[in-house]
């Protein structure tokens, strides 16, 4: 998110999950595939985590943006990822979405783990 409140709602998403017992490992990955927001552990397992931001749900909610091409370009940077950091294959990993709704400052935060596979 290259703007200044989506850069806010990828901060406050890294505080809200590191306040739920994840570990931040890394942020705004870049592939040419695509990016990852951030990568989180949860205990064993590699959290992907993709953070939207709406100040309104006019039209959709910020969980809803994250389409099947969006999620299919996440899968692929994640591979990309675990390819670099996990050849093995030891890791399980998931896919967790954090939306954003309402004032920057004050969000509603909904945390939906393991949102797609």
């Amino acid at each position: 998110m290259p703007d200044s409140k989506g850069h806010q709602a990828e901060q406050l998403a890294a505080r809200y999950l590191q306040d739920h017992g994840l570990s931040l490992e890394a942020s705004n990955y870049r592939t040419p595939l695509g990016e990852i927001d951030l990568i989180c552990k949860d205990q064993d397992q590699l959290v992907f985590v993709e953070v939207r931001y709406k100040a309104n749900q006019a039209w959709a909610s910020p969980a809803e943006s994250v389409t099947r091409s969006k999620q299919l370009k996440l899968i692929k940077a994640a591979r990309q990822y675990l390819q670099q950091h996990d050849p093995a294959g030891h890791l399980s990993c998931r896919f967790d979405v954090v939306a954003m709704t309402g004032d920057i400052k004050a969000p509603v935060i909904d945390w939906l783990p393991n949102a797609f596979y």
